[in-house]
């Protein structure tokens, strides 16, 4: 079929004659950049900042964590936005390259994450030891991370660790994030035939772990942490995927945005108030101050809901109690994070505008910083040995902590940007 073009261009001046037959490129479309959710960055750069504290050992700043006032904790919003950036990052490949080269995509991820894992252990392993070997210090920092059986017999426990059957206390998240991960393939399959399957499927994994839920026992799904005993894996895979899912659900659109409605958030926040004294021993302490009968009220009844909140399996109460915070801190964000954005030209602003950059860096390179952080938390646990463990020595230990992860979020995305490669012209 023959192309009619206007000798006229489309600014409206007369095309030369030589061209004015001649057909034009089709336009190009051009993709706009994808910018990252800012809420997503925040949540999980919190996330990361409270994961440091909790893991330096005899931590003061550990009594104010989440995990001190409800059932749910940084591990939740780890996992949770986790999920919502696997959406983002191996979404899109399934979507444009297939179920095939998604799978691969996400398989070269759980290469990055065993590694990292693999990296992190060894580590923090000789580095416990060389602390050992100076014979400087009373106490045995192998045997504090329970690594006594890891150097007494080191032949099977090698070959435990690359094969994950061996998963020592303190190396667990990465190895449950990886099973979590290579289930991906799993439900991006079962969702192109149809999104419930997805879900049931999902819902019933959890299911396997917290059998107790439909009256089958407490004893659930489980896999085992150490060929010495019957210990299983601290993190279950098969009970914190739920959260993993319902994050990815909700970045990938298959699950709406919840509405902002004042009665969302008054069960949101109630839900979350009234189960203070439940999940949180610290809360039951001060209505102990308060109310000594209440107090052994609520313990009386603790038994009752203990596979209900735990953290292991990831029991129901856990998911509505991360649920509620999470819609609560939806909502105070805003719709695209407006409420995050620093306005104005006050100081105030400005500190806040320099602030909200740095969280949202660190919480841009996760990966990166959580490693380093498992690390960082076993040498500041070893400085504050050395201390008295004041309020001033623990404060400063601790903020300095927080600027090393700061400047390894940047020096990861410094490396990350490539800044070797030649620019263009």
């Amino acid at each position: 079929m023959a192309t009619h073009l206007s000798p006229v261009s489309e600014t409206g001046t007369p095309r030369p004659a030589a061209v004015a037959n001649v057909p034009t490129p089709p336009q190009v479309a051009v993709t706009a950049p994808r910018v990252r959710d800012p809420r997503l960055d925040f949540y999980r750069g919190i996330a990361m900042f409270i994961i440091l504290c909790a893991h330096v050992p005899g931590n003061r700043w550990t009594g104010w964590i989440p995990a001190r006032f409800g059932f749910s904790d940084a591990t939740e919003i780890f996992v949770f936005c986790s999920g919502m950036a696997s959406a983002i990052a191996f979404g899109g490949a399934f979507a444009k390259s297939g179920w095939w080269l998604g799978t691969a995509r996400v398989a070269f991820r759980c290469w990055q994450v065993f590694w990292a894992h693999i990296g992190l252990f060894l580590a923090v392993a000789t580095t416990m030891a060389a602390l050992n070997l100076t014979g400087a210090f009373e106490k045995n920092y192998i045997n504090a991370l329970n690594l006594g059986h890891f150097f007494g017999d080191p032949a099977p426990q090698l070959v435990g660790l690359f094969t994950l059957t061996y998963v020592p206390n303190y190396f667990d998240i990465l190895p449950m994030y990886l099973v979590v991960l290579a289930l991906m393939p799993v439900m991006m399959g079962l969702a192109r035939i149809n999104l419930w399957l997805a879900a049931a499927a999902s819902i019933g994994i959890w299911l396997l772990a917290n059998p107790y839920i439909v009256g089958l026992g407490p004893a659930g799904v489980a896999l085992p942490a150490e060929p010495w005993s019957e210990r299983k894996w601290f993190f279950n895979p098969f009970g914190w995927q739920l959260l993993f899912f319902t994050g990815f659900a909700f970045m990938k659109g298959w699950l709406p945005a919840p509405p902002v409605s004042k009665w969302l958030v008054l069960a949101a926040l109630g839900f979350v108030l009234l189960s203070m004294p439940w999940g949180s021993w610290k809360v039951l302490t001060w209505i102990g101050y308060w109310d000594p009968d209440l107090k052994a009220t609520v313990q009386s009844h603790l038994p009752t809901i203990k596979e209900w909140r735990h953290k292991s399996d990831f029991g129901p109460l856990r998911y509505i109690h991360f649920l509620s915070l999470a819609y609560l801190g939806w909502v105070v964000a805003g719709e695209g994070g407006k409420r995050l954005m620093a306005s104005g030209a006050s100081w105030a602003a400005r500190v806040w505008a320099v602030l909200l950059n740095v969280i949202l860096k660190v919480g841009q390179q996760s990966l990166a910083v959580f490693v380093f952080s498992m690390w960082l938390a076993r040498m500041i646990g070893w400085g504050l040995d050395q201390t008295n463990r004041d309020i001033l020595t623990v404060a400063a230990a601790n903020l300095i902590g927080f600027a090393m992860i700061i400047a390894c979020a940047y020096v990861a995305a410094w490396f990350k940007s490539h800044p070797w490669r030649a620019k263009r012209a």
